[in-house]
């Protein structure tokens, strides 16, 4: 099952710290060489402080067997610190860090799995310098998670409150509040009892995002580069990369 990923070990990268929390902290997995991208990717776990990025890794090494580098984001997450604003101030830390220090010949693509997702997105709204997202089975409606009680009490406790008590706060980093963002790629699991697909497709819907149903998949193949679903999630990434060197007039 490809829920066991989230007890796999696999190796960790090389610890950056981009403050002095240690929840602060990125690890960094490279190539040999120019990578085709640096992948940013935001764990997921319904911004709780249960789930750290250690279940990333194999994800991470995956990744660079495919000639891509990593930057594996930890942030403070509720009950750890988190919430708001702090692990959006986290986010947007570790990122601009990223970016500045990121070989502006390389594409810098921000992904996400989950909460993850959410994150990866509303970083994306931050800046320009990003390539585009990949968003796996991403929470893009945060009003909905609320509403409907995805991931239980999760987004009430990341921003403080209710829709209602933090209209302000939910308006400022929901993806579905927030301006569209051009390439963006999602894939999502039809199957998947954690975060529902339809939140996917109502995102994609509104906001002109690529999405990517599949069939007989639940929430954890996405992240499980030993799945049959992972040549997907490739394949969005490399799609990202290449839509964005057309974009900015680049040969592929």
């Amino acid at each position: 099952m490809s829920e066991d990923v989230l007890e796999r070990v696999a190796p960790a990268g090389r610890a950056l710290a981009y403050g002095g929390d240690p929840n602060q902290l990125i690890e960094l997995y490279t190539t040999e060489g120019r990578p085709g991208a640096v992948v940013v990717f935001l764990h997921g776990g319904f911004w709780r402080d249960a789930y750290d990025r250690v279940h990333a890794r194999p994800l991470a090494n995956a990744l660079v067997e495919h000639g891509y580098a990593v930057a594996l984001v930890e942030y403070r997450r509720t009950g750890g610190g988190g919430g708001w604003p702090s692990t959006f101030d986290d986010v947007r830390r570790a990122v601009t860090v990223l970016r500045h220090d990121t070989d502006p010949r390389v594409p810098l693509i921000l992904a996400g799995h989950s909460a993850g997702g959410h994150l990866a997105l509303w970083a994306a709204s931050t800046s320009t310098r990003f390539a585009g997202v990949v968003a796996l089975a991403p929470v893009t409606d945060l009003v909905a998670c609320e509403t409907d009680g995805v991931g239980g009490d999760a987004v009430t406790l990341l921003l403080g409150g209710t829709p209602t008590e933090q209209s302000t706060r939910y308006a400022s980093v929901d993806p579905m509040a927030l301006d569209a963002l051009p390439n963006v790629s999602i894939v999502h699991g039809v199957d998947d009892s954690e975060v529902p697909v339809d939140m996917s497709r109502r995102y994609a819907k509104e906001k002109g995002a690529d999405l990517v149903e599949m069939s007989d998949t639940g929430h954890y193949e996405l992240i499980d580069p030993l799945s049959r679903q992972w040549t997907t999630v490739l394949d969005a990434i490399a799609r990202t990369v290449t839509k964005h060197r057309a974009a900015i007039g680049e040969g592929v």
